[in-house]
């Protein structure tokens, strides 16, 4: 079994929080389905498409960044990138943990997708622009570590699809099935 699920932000992804004093919210919440675990890591300020499953080898497989598994990721960043700003992206860029891979990117209009809680905030002074920016790995906070390398920190940061699979009509907080036999 393969589940989408729309993490909101500010979601943990575990079933439970062991390290805080103060409960935070956790997949727990969401009335997911018994026995599936997360596929993968989103950070707890992330949102959007996380995959679980039941199946050991599956989600292994998915995890594993030498799968090379393409994630893609709907970035608002401040400031104003230009196309010429993101090819350092595309060769990869040496980060502290050495370099990355190059990814996909390219600018795009701000997408349609639902509001988040809380919102962005918003400087009129400073512009934001949204970036598509695909990755086949898959780093400890690697997206936002990028950007900033390039001079543009991320707002917010929504992954959209893995491999086959992208969050699409999901609201946040809701789930659905993978539907047929596709898997990552």
């Amino acid at each position: 079994m393969l589940i989408l699920f729309n993490k909101p932000m500010g979601v943990l992804c575990q079933f439970t929080d062991t390290r805080s004093p103060t409960t935070r919210p956790t997949l727990s919440g969401f009335a997911l389905p018994g026995g599936v675990y997360p596929a993968g890591r989103l950070d707890r300020d992330s949102e959007g498409l996380l995959l679980l499953t039941d199946d050991g080898r599956q989600q292994a497989r998915i995890a594993d960044s030498r799968s090379k598994t393409p994630k893609t990721y709907l970035v608002q960043v401040e400031g104003a990138p230009t196309e010429a700003d993101l090819a350092p992206l595309r060769d990869g860029v040496t980060l502290k943990d050495g370099p990355t891979r190059p990814a996909q990117a390219r600018l795009i209009a701000p997408p349609a997708i639902w509001a988040r809680d809380p919102p962005v905030r918003f400087r009129k002074s400073v512009p934001d622009r949204w970036i598509e920016i695909t990755l086949t790995e898959g780093r400890n906070r690697q997206v936002r570590r990028m950007t900033a390398h390039i001079g543009f920190p991320t707002l917010r940061l929504v992954r959209w699809r893995i491999g086959p699979h992208a969050v699409d009509a999901l609201a946040p907080g809701t789930w659905a099935r993978a539907s047929g036999a596709a898997t990552v």
